[in-house]
């Protein structure tokens, strides 16, 4: 006898999303703190042991997030992402075939706030990337730091986060076999603290280190927009030589990481709040750009190609821009 249960009701599944993107908000908000208390406060307690235990399996891992992370699809194609995906709703969309012959470099733009997109589409299987992209396996790069925190970096490395620097790239980049996309937010932590709706500004006149890479390892480029991902939060207003933008600017020389300060709407209310906007997100996932291999490319063939990625990309934007509601008038601005 077959058992159907009924579908869940419009109330209830606005609310299992809700819940999701909460949970993920707060799992890089408070998460890594309460890691780290943890792991702490464990040693005080009879159970002591389990600390002492990853303290020792962290040490003899500690490469790990340089070398391919470790990812647990389980948790990848957990139900919880779909829920979050809905919420916005998250949309993966497919302009052009990757072949899984060969590895990719793709540049994610922009950062956000919070890189919900970047999040969805690479760390878990909610928008469908291993469908759309047969045979390609994701990896998304993260601050190292992150990978600091015990218990959270495990968290972390689950879904396919590694950590950026070049060692960490290179090890992905340069995979016998191929089918292996690397994924780089290129604007970082800085590009964060211009995430507003309606900027389309990016930070990306001057960031050539994705593009030497590339150029080092012979791997197609692949520019990525995420239309809707600076529509997410408001952000308090930091014009660039105001007091608040230094002052940000200070600790993410001293941390490694921004800190803007944005606000969208609660959890049983809509006027305030640090849950993001019910709003759609469209990441647009352009054609490769081949990629010559020099080992020691010159200044000038990494200013070529720069150059070449930052004209398809801007091509990608104006194509599409208007299928997702972006005013003509408006186009990408690289600084």
């Amino acid at each position: 006898m077959k058992v159907e249960f009924a579908p869940l009701s419009i109330p209830l599944q606005r609310r299992l999303q809700t819940a999701s993107v909460a949970q993920w908000v707060f799992s890089f908000l408070g998460l890594a703190q309460c890691c780290t208390a943890v792991f702490i406060a464990l040693f005080f307690t009879r159970f002591w042991l389990v600390s002492a235990l990853y303290a020792a399996w962290w040490f003899i891992d500690r490469e790990k997030p340089r070398k391919g992370g470790r990812k647990i699809n389980a948790l990848r194609k957990s139900t919880i992402w779909r829920y979050m995906r809905d919420y916005f709703p998250v949309t993966l969309v497919k302009t052009a075939e990757l072949d899984p012959r060969q590895n990719y470099l793709m540049g994610f733009h922009p950062h956000g706030v919070l890189a919900a997109g970047a999040f969805i589409n690479f760390c878990t299987e909610a928008s469908g990337f291993s469908s759309l992209f047969p045979g390609i396996t994701p990896h998304l790069m993260m601050l190292s730091l992150w990978f600091r925190i015990p218990f959270f970096r495990d968290y972390l490395m689950s879904g396919g986060l590694v950590s950026s620097d070049k060692e960490s790239a290179s090890y992905v980049l340069q995979k016998a076999g191929g089918g292996n996309a690397l994924a780089i937010i290129v604007g970082g932590a800085q590009e964060a603290l211009d995430a507003r709706p309606g900027s389309y500004t990016l930070l990306l006149k001057n960031r050539k280190g994705f593009v030497r890479l590339a150029i080092e390892h012979g791997t197609p480029l692949v520019p990525i927009f995420s239309f809707g991902e600076n529509d997410l939060f408001d952000q308090v207003t930091n014009p660039k030589g105001s007091w608040l933008r230094q002052i940000q600017y200070r600790l993410q020389q001293i941390m490694g990481i921004s800190l803007p300060l944005f606000h969208a709407r609660g959890i049983f209310q809509y006027s305030f709040g640090l849950i993001p906007y019910r709003r759609p997100i469209f990441t647009v996932v352009g054609k490769p750009i081949p990629v010559k291999r020099k080992h020691r490319p010159s200044a000038e063939e990494v200013d070529q190609v720069h150059q070449k990625y930052l004209n398809e990309l801007s091509k990608l934007f104006e194509e599409h821009k208007d299928k997702y509601n972006i005013p003509e008038d408006k186009h990408l601005e690289f600084i």
